[in-house]
């Protein structure tokens, strides 16, 4: 937790696979604008202040690159997050794939307390004829929504949400259920805590 005076602050850490549209969630939900084109990230952060309970909340979000080129770049933003958005694209099954081959096993290695939300991208693409014409292309489908439901569970994550940063629907949930999942697993560390103290 970190934050000024009465404030709390929430680091908020977005990782996945390149081109997802981990940076297009952030922007739009940030600004309310969309990236005109797709811009390769390194490691930028973006800082946004909401109220949760009438209290200000602040949202530190860490968007991270996904190729292996910034692999070390992306283990130093690990240290200290309070809850990781794990990305994919629900038009990209690699990007599905790689939840639990690359992006899961990672973050249990340096963060395995951390809150984990899975959160599938580009929901606005999944009815696109053009889409699903370059999909069937290559014989596959758009990843369906049981069965990302059911890897978050598998993997243990707090849920799952299914958005579009273009059209909006269901970003809010995002990052709402975000700040939840981080004040959730506060109380129950909080409830282990005095449990101990108690024996």
């Amino acid at each position: 937790i970190r934050g000024s005076g009465s404030e709390l602050g929430i680091k908020c850490v977005l990782i996945g696979d390149g081109a997802v549209g981990k940076t297009s969630l952030i922007v739009s939900y940030t600004t309310n604008g969309y990236p005109d084109q797709y811009q390769p990230t390194a490691l930028d952060t973006f800082s946004v202040q909401v109220l949760v309970d009438g209290a200000p909340v602040r949202i530190q979000l860490w968007d991270t690159a996904g190729q292996e080129d910034f692999d070390c770049l992306r283990l130093l933003c690990y240290p200290d997050t309070d809850v990781f958005l794990v990305c994919f694209s629900v038009v990209n099954p690699t990007s599905f794939q790689n939840i639990t081959e690359k992006w899961v096993p990672e973050i249990r290695t340096h963060n395995p307390q951390t809150p984990v939300v899975l959160v599938g991208t580009q929901a606005d693409l999944r009815d696109d004829v053009n889409v699903l014409i370059n999909l069937d292309h290559y014989n596959v489908k758009p990843v369906p929504r049981t069965q990302a439901e059911g890897l978050a569970e598998k993997i243990r994550a707090q849920t799952y949400v299914e958005c579009s940063a273009l059209t909006q629907k269901n970003l809010k949930e995002v990052f709402d259920t975000a700040i939840v999942s981080f004040t959730a697993s506060q109380t129950e560390f909080s409830v282990n805590e005095q449990s101990t103290l108690l024996v």
